[in-house]
């Protein structure tokens, strides 16, 4: 049963996405926010599809803790369902890519259209720049600021450095910084073909006030809620860990 939900994902995956790249290569008249209107679209139907065909749905704690205005979201990442189910869960929202993945075909293509924060990672902090430069004139738009702190995807019960990125946006541009914490990584592991059905909880902190915060403190507070939120939900992913955090260059 497992195999057949993840051939029938598969197949929802290759027809929608080619599909939507060129929808969305067809907005390239219109204003971003329209652009993003039409073509977020598609990560609205994979949400369908992750919850009703691979049989992961999500519960949401933490609902009365998401801003009325654009925020930073600062979030776990352990895999590919959280690029697409956090578009579901809050209002539309720009993330911090890799500026190659506009080179992959059809889905890199559809989402160039898209202004998400797309930086040169090898820039160093250039890079930076990029993060601030854009991530303020897309929060001005009205737009939400999804950055993974961590920079790259963390296996359940493991953590990275929390790299400055959003932290120096935050701390730029003087919007809230709202952390998330979930278990998505028990289901959808990383680089993994199958995905197991289950349900994810998605628990979402108290809107950090970033006025008059330096980054370090931003990043500290943020960091401090999500990995006591990741203990405090999720026990079993620690019970057997006893190795020191894990480090990464900046």
């Amino acid at each position: 049963m497992v195999l057949i939900r993840n051939l029938l994902f598969m197949l929802a995956l290759a027809v929608l996405t080619p599909l939507y790249a060129l929808i969305a290569m067809a907005t390239f008249p219109f204003g971003p926010k329209t652009r993003h209107r039409i073509i977020r679209g598609w990560p609205h139907l994979m949400a369908w599809v992750v919850k009703h065909v691979l049989g992961i749905p999500y519960r949401l704690v933490g609902a009365e803790n998401i801003p009325a205005g654009p925020a930073i979201v600062m979030s776990k990442h352990m895999s590919a369902w959280e690029t697409i189910m956090l578009q579901d869960i809050f209002p539309p929202m720009v993330f911090v890519m890799k500026r190659e993945i506009h080179k992959l075909p059809f889905f890199g293509w559809g989402i160039a259209q898209m202004p998400m924060i797309a930086i040169d990672r090898a820039a160093g902090k250039d890079a930076l720049a990029q993060v601030v430069e854009q991530g303020i004139d897309r929060l001005g738009h009205g737009f939400w600021v999804t950055i993974f702190p961590e920079g790259t995807r963390v296996a359940p019960g493991s953590r990275k450095r929390y790299k400055a990125g959003g932290a120096v946006l935050a701390a730029k541009s003087g919007a809230p910084v709202v952390p998330v914490a979930h278990n998505a990584g028990e289901f959808w592991a990383r680089n993994a073909f199958l995905k197991r059905p289950g349900e994810v909880v998605v628990s979402i902190g108290p809107a950090i006030d970033t006025q008059g915060l330096a980054p370090d403190e931003i990043n500290r507070r943020a960091e401090a809620w999500v990995e006591g939120e990741m203990h405090r939900l999720f026990p079993h992913h620690y019970k057997h860990r006893h190795h020191p955090r894990e480090t990464s260059a900046a």
